[in-house]
């Protein structure tokens, strides 16, 4: 390809993807001129949106492009001007003329000169019925004053470029530049990313190590100069007063520089940590796209699909710029358009019959699009006739759905979930919009692929509603991380009832299956091990964790070894190679760089069907052994509700705990007892967690015992004091919500069983 021809090609790309941002710009601004023909600002911006067009296309050459554009500039100047108003005939001939543009500026456009011809013709009988017969060309001297005189090469004013400079930076966003990134691409940058915050994650246990080495060294100093003081009362040969001499300073010199190089190691970890947070964060945004994006041309299709069956609908949409992310965005624009047809042939009625029952003429359709707890709400309601549920009924009769007494008996939910059946529809002829037997299944379906859900919802002579829950994203999905026979699974949040623990009690049996009591109804129970093939281990407690999972009307209790915690997840999808894993959907990485498999709870809820219809599924045995003791954990704090809470958490988890009101409490309790673990706050009356940390490490026996400093206190000066008091660990009063403290509690002195 020749240099020239690159730069042809380039400037079609770019005429291009101004045609596709203009002619959205005429659409909308059409559509409001159909309803009020003399506003200004949508004149104005449709009649800028045509010039702008014109002006593109004469720069790359495109004839087809300036012939349309300019005729229907010439439209909307006239109505600017007052020389024409716009009626439904000159709204449909300029839509027309979009449709046009679209193809014209649409590689292998098929767009012949008749074509252009007719619509020029067409547009010159609505401007002037007299000139009917006047030749369907645009001469190129009717030019604007604004507009360039000559597009030559040679021309040197600056006004020769006014048009085309702009069309090279105009595909914007909230005013920033947009670039073209292709999809396999975003998804690896966000997988560096991830894999980048989870790396970052991983300089924890080192500097945890390194405070622990130097409490250890500070020790040994102290250790030293103890012995130094015993030694004195010995004469010691000039060498050995050396050598001793030499040991302290090389000690003390380490240990000063053990300490800045853990100080500098903290700061680096923290910054990581930030920056790798703030690059995932930007990574997964780039995913996210305004919902408007997958709305383009769905108020002119609604408008045209109308007026084909002679009715008058409009749609108002709210919430066009709830962020989503572009793959759930893609999946949705089929069902949307699908429920949008739906509503104009089956709900809207026609002009006659709404104002016969008091309703405006025009039918109106409201989408609305909005978060909700992790997931993108819409909302698509019409004000039309609502469902005839007698037809309803006659019609699941008819089709030997249901017997007539049984059918008769049906609540109007139960009748509506029958139009989400295959091949049901209310039509008895096939038409253009309906009758095809293709109907709410198909929506069913793909909203189910998205993991999400859809309900309907009516009023009689008042109108339809759909609602309709999707994941935001399918990159990241909020889950609870649960253990199985040793290995981490995450069930995503989106699937889970409630979590609970059960007592040996709770558990019924039930037409020989185990059962326990959830909400007035019985819940059959199973173990996660079974399911997922891994072997059933003991958890040491006296209650079994369980997770209530729910797909639709099925519902399950899985019974799991320990809930780690609620975490969200990049997903991270599985090897093509592998297929299709049984009741696995994807990979993820957790922060310290272990995987987890993400549970497809679909998928499992089958499982579980197959091992009852087979008579394999295994009863849960709760075995009472002998159980070796509990640790020891000492909590002091001056807050009573602190201290119940945290005491709550750790026996929760099967630890055995003490409590003291404030640091000379602790202490005292600490050399009456023993402990596995010291849990303090800071601030606190007559001596506060700085004091108490340090008598316990100037302490022979105590010395060694691990410390955690947990504080509402959560600045670096704060946290790097505790540290150097001699605390192994430093967490935040606000990380209790999260498991942030059991954690840390299992990473400094394990389980609760010795």
């Amino acid at each position: 390809m020749t240099p020239d021809q690159m730069r042809d090609a380039s400037l079609l790309e770019l005429f291009s993807l101004e045609a596709e941002a203009q002619v959205q710009v005429l659409s909308t601004g059409l559509l409001a001129l159909e309803r009020d023909p003399t506003q200004a600002e949508y004149l104005e911006s449709c009649m800028r949106a045509a010039h702008s067009l014109k002006g593109a296309a004469r720069i790359v050459g495109v004839d087809a492009g300036v012939s349309v554009a300019h005729v229907m500039e010439d439209c909307l100047v006239s109505a600017q001007e007052r020389r024409l108003v716009l009626g439904a005939e000159h709204i449909d001939a300029l839509l027309q003329g979009t449709d046009l543009l679209t193809r014209i500026a649409t590689p292998g456009n098929s767009v012949g000169a008749p074509d252009i011809d007719a619509y020029v013709a067409l547009m010159g009988r609505l401007l002037d019925p007299n000139a009917a017969q006047q030749p369907a060309q645009v001469p190129t001297k009717i030019e604007t004053p604004v507009e360039p005189v000559s597009v030559e090469p040679s021309v040197p004013e600056p006004l020769a470029a006014t048009e085309p400079a702009p069309k090279r930076k105009r595909v914007t966003e909230g005013g920033e530049r947009v670039l073209r990134v292709t999809a396999e691409r975003l998804n690896s940058l966000l997988d560096l990313s991830s894999k980048s915050l989870v790396e970052t994650q991983r300089l924890k246990p080192w500097l945890a190590a390194m405070q622990r080495l130097k409490r250890q060294q500070g020790t040994g100093l102290r250790a030293l100069e103890e012995l130094n003081l015993h030694l004195k009362d010995h004469a010691l040969s000039l060498q050995a007063q050396e050598a001793l001499g030499d040991a302290r300073r090389l000690l003390a010199e380490t240990q000063q520089l053990l300490a800045q190089k853990t100080a500098e190691l903290d700061e680096f970890a923290w910054q990581a940590s930030q920056r790798a947070q703030v690059l995932y964060d930007t990574a997964l945004a780039c995913r996210m796209r305004p919902f408007a994006d997958v709305l383009s041309g769905q108020a002119r299709m609604v408008r045209d699909l109308g007026r084909s069956l002679g009715k008058h609908v409009r749609l108002e949409i709210e919430g066009e710029k709830t962020q989503v992310d572009r793959d759930v965005l893609e999946q949705l624009e089929a069902p949307l358009t699908h429920l949008l047809r739906n509503a104009v042939d089956h709900g809207i009625e026609t002009p006659e019959q709404r104002v016969l029952a008091g309703k405006p003429a025009e039918g109106l359709i409201r989408l609305r699009a909005s978060h909700q707890a992790g997931l993108l709400v819409l909302e698509l309601a019409d004000d039309g006739a609502g469902v005839d549920l007698e037809r309803v009924r006659r019609s699941i009769v008819e089709r030997g759905l249901s017997p007539e007494p049984t059918a008769a008996s049906l609540s109007e939910e139960e009748l509506l979930t029958f139009l989400f059946l295959p091949g049901f529809s209310l039509r008895d002829t096939v038409t253009e919009v309906s009758g095809r037997g293709v109907g709410l299944d198909a929506v069913q379906h793909m909203v189910r692929q998205l993991r999400g859900a859809v309900v309907l919802e009516q009023t009689a002579g008042e109108g339809s509603r759909f609602h309709l829950e999707v994941p935001l994203t399918l990159s990241v999905v909020r889950s609870l991380v649960v253990e199985v026979g040793g290995e981490a699974y995450a069930f995503p949040l989106a699937h889970i009832e409630r979590m609970c623990d059960l007592a040996p009690e709770d558990i019924v049996q039930v037409e020989g299956r185990q059962h326990f009591w959830h909400e007035g109804r019985h819940i059959g129970l199973v173990a996660a091990s079974q399911l997922l093939n891994r072997p059933s281990t003991q958890n040491g407690s006296q209650t079994l964790k369980v997770v209530v999972i729910r797909e639709r009307e099925t519902i399950y209790g899985v019974a799991v070894e320990r809930f780690i915690g609620e975490r969200t997840l990049v997903v991270l999808p599985l090897d093509e190679r592998l297929g299709k894993v049984q009741d696995i959907s994807a990979g993820a990485l957790l922060d310290d760089g272990s995987v987890v498999l993400i549970v497809d709870v679909e998928d499992l809820l089958r499982s579980v069907d197959k091992l009852l219809d087979t008579g394999r599924l295994e009863r849960i045995a709760r075995q009472n052994q002998a159980q070796a003791p509990r640790k020891r954990i000492l909590v002091v704090d001056d807050s009573l509700t602190v201290r119940e809470l945290q005491r709550k958490l750790l026996r929760g988890r099967g630890y055995d705990v003490a409590v003291a009101v404030d640091g000379m409490d602790g202490w005292n309790a600490l050399r009456s007892e023993d402990f596995d673990l010291l849990i303090t706050d800071i601030d606190m009356p007559r001596m506060d967690g700085i004091e108490l940390v340090s008598l316990l490490r100037r302490d022979n026996r105590l010395q060694s015992l691990p410390v955690m400093v947990v504080s509402y206190k959560d600045r670096e000066e704060d946290r790097r004091r505790g540290l150097d008091a001699g605390a192994d660990y430093y967490l935040a009063k606000a990380s209790f919500h999260d498991d942030a403290l059991l954690d840390a509690v299992v990473e400094l002195i394990g389980g609760a069983r010795a």
